[in-house]
């Protein structure tokens, strides 16, 4: 008895999907490990204002951006064996899901985050009537590092846009002559109750999905490239001090949803 190559394709998908599900939970157990950290270390050098060597907060901060670099690598390895996966993620919330950009954050969100913490810590600050006071946190980003912010966000936006065109090309193709063509050609042998030529149609189908995959596959890279890209250069605009907490509110917003998602799936 022959195999059925379609379910041992579902098999071979389901245990990628698996896998990566696996590699997800301990990448996530390992974010909060790496936010405790961040925290300490924030805690430390507020508590602690004299300090001058900034050595810990460069080797922490390497180490977190290594952990999503990590993560980033992983999806390029699971995109390879089946990149419908990627943008179908079973281990992501429906919340997740339905706030994601090219299977993942959109890259112009770590831009309103920081605005966002920004203007939160230097609220508290204002509320605690001390406002001259620099804390070396997010609340006292310079008007050069704002006019760098704002340079990146344009130039981000301009990525984005073209990287949604090409997935905008990518789904208007599933209507082109060869997939019309195809979807009619064995759409008549449905209806005439035809066998012969089906193993050829077979063939052309997958051939043309492939290509279709293919640019999947290029659009997922590009929107996880210019994710890696947006988080590095909004951490080489900031002070060490500051990217940490920058790093905290990006790990506490990843967390926090991820477990809003799931109290929300569960009801």
């Amino acid at each position: 008895m022959k195999p059925n190559i379609t379910a041992l394709m579902i098999e071979h998908e389901n245990t990628e999907q698996l896998n990566f599900h696996r590699f997800f939970d301990s990448w996530l157990r390992e974010l909060n490990t790496n936010l405790q950290k961040l925290a300490s270390a924030a805690s430390h050098h507020h508590d602690n204002d004299q300090i001058e060597d900034d050595s810990d907060l460069h080797s922490l901060i390497h180490k977190v951006v290594a952990h999503y670099e990590k993560y980033y690598n992983a999806k390029s390895k699971g995109a390879k064996e089946d990149v419908l996966s990627m943008f179908s993620p079973t281990w992501l919330t429906s919340l997740e899901d339905a706030l994601s950009w090219m299977a993942g954050w959109r890259p112009t969100t770590a831009v309103h985050l920081l605005y966002s913490k920004s203007g939160i810590q230097l609220e508290a600050r204002m509320t605690e009537l001390i406002p001259v006071l620099s804390c070396g946190d997010l609340g006292d980003l310079t008007s050069n590092q704002m006019n760098q912010i704002d340079e990146l966000q344009r130039k981000i936006i301009r990525e984005e846009r073209g990287i949604t065109e090409k997935l905008a090309s990518l789904q208007e193709s599933a209507a082109d002559t060869g997939m019309v063509d195809l979807s009619n050609m064995e759409s008549e042998m449905i209806r005439k109750e035809e066998d012969s030529g089906g193993k050829d149609i077979d063939q052309r189908v997958k051939l043309l999905l492939k290509n279709k995959k293919d640019g999947l596959e290029e659009v997922l890279h590009m929107g996880d490239s210019l994710r890696m890209e947006t988080l590095k250069s909004v951490l080489e605009i900031l002070t060490p001090l500051q990217a940490v907490y920058f790093l905290i509110a990006a790990a506490e917003l990843h967390l926090r949803i991820h477990d809003w998602g799931q109290k929300r799936d569960a009801t």
